[in-house]
């Protein structure tokens, strides 16, 4: 049965060494992991290389054609994951990735806010009960390099990370902006902060010079890191927002307004918490219930 994606395999001569498998392109409308992935594959010199690299520039690519987060099923690749061999396009897609996720040893997944929104660069992981598998986790976003580390929930199911998680495999994901674009600081980012987990892992030589997160959160509680319930629209029309990605707000303060196509109606939205703005819808048109925003609580552990 022919692959539903394309994967790029680079095995090292330096040695006996682990088997990192990094992707982007979950969602369709997520760039910058995509490109920055292309430039790994020309970059990566095998000679250099410790282990195997396994690398899928655009995981979901019915969704890329249709310029959207989702699949030509309406299915989301990273709510359907393990998948299912006979399922639709999107589940057989979920489960040629669980099986690749299942066959390496690390696991890097590169995402964006997508076409409608905005991401404060980040790095995540599951807070899994394994403490080993944990603490890498820990080294590994750290070595990535991005301003914010986020430790959340690990009972959300259907991601790559609980594809991760079930097979023990330590995993991180990223995101950086969004808003339909592709921002060639984050490809920059991407591709560097790859390479920094490589050397982390003794995969390649190369030490990079550390860099100290700006914020480092672990929130245990229930549906942490679940973005897409954050803030939710009370009704559909267009979001008015009145704060910037990545500023400080106060709980109970504006963040903008919904108001309907005419303008009759407007709601206005209020801070749930203090704290980080980290996620901005930065597309106008909303239906009820679309996640406006997400704050990060710095003193939350």
């Amino acid at each position: 049965m022919p692959s539903l994606f394309q994967t790029h395999q680079i095995q090292g001569t330096l040695g006996e060494g682990p088997n990192l498998l990094i992707t982007a392109g979950v969602h369709g409308d997520e760039y910058e992991g995509m490109v920055a992935i292309r430039k790994l594959i020309s970059k990566i010199d095998p000679k250099q290389l410790r282990g195997q690299l396994t690398l899928v520039p655009l995981v979901n690519e019915s969704a890329f054609a249709l310029r959207a987060r989702a699949g030509e099923d309406g299915l989301d690749l990273a709510r359907t994951c393990p998948g299912r061999s006979d399922g639709s396009q999107t589940e057989r897609v979920a489960h040629e990735l669980a099986t690749l996720i299942n066959n390496v040893d690390y696991y890097i997944d590169l995402h964006t806010g997508g076409s409608i929104m905005q991401v404060d660069p980040l790095v995540g992981y599951n807070l899994v009960s394994d403490q080993t598998i944990l603490n890498t986790q820990r080294r590994m976003g750290r070595a990535f390099g991005l301003p914010i580390i986020w430790g959340t929930s690990a009972e959300l199911d259907g991601r790559s990370l609980s594809v991760a998680r079930d097979a023990n495999v330590p995993a991180i994901y990223t995101e950086y902006l969004g808003g339909g674009l592709c921002s060639d600081a984050g490809v920059k980012a991407y591709c560097q902060g790859c390479l920094n987990v490589m050397a982390e892992l003794e995969m390649i030589e190369t030490r990079p010079v550390p860099t100290a997160p700006e914020v480092v959160v672990e929130d245990n509680r229930p549906a942490s890191g679940h973005m897409q319930i954050c803030h939710p629209s009370p009704a559909a029309g267009y979001f008015d927002h009145s704060v910037t990605l990545g500023q400080s707000v106060e709980k109970d303060q504006p963040l903008g307004r919904v108001l309907d196509p005419l303008g009759e109606s407007s709601h206005e939205i209020f801070a749930d918490q203090s704290g980080r703005l980290i996620v901005l819808r930065t597309s106008s048109s909303v239906k009820k219930g679309d996640s406006l925003a997400v704050i990060l609580d710095p003193y939350t552990t």
